[in-house]
């Protein structure tokens, strides 16, 4: 994943403790990025997977700041991250 999704990762990182779930549009998202998501990740479920073959879970963004995907939905653009 490029760089620019250690701003998500920081985004994610800075919620508090106490919070243990957050839904995220995509266009807030995209805010967080000041960039847009790939057009697979709107288009591919697969794209928000937590484990992607050939790739460290370290190396994706919000698994290493703590949290997983709960819930993807493509039609409304939005998605639910849990803390792990």
């Amino acid at each position: 994943m490029p760089d620019n999704y250690t701003l998500l990762e920081k985004h994610l990182r800075g919620l508090p403790v106490s919070q243990d779930e957050v839904t995220l549009t995509f266009a807030r998202i995209e805010e967080i990025l000041n960039d847009r998501l790939p057009s697979s990740a709107h288009a591919d479920g697969l794209w928000w997977g937590n484990q992607k073959p050939g790739i460290q879970t370290e190396i994706i963004p919000w698994m290493d700041a703590g949290w997983m995907v709960e819930i993807v939905d493509l039609t409304a653009k939005w998605v639910r991250f849990v803390r792990q």
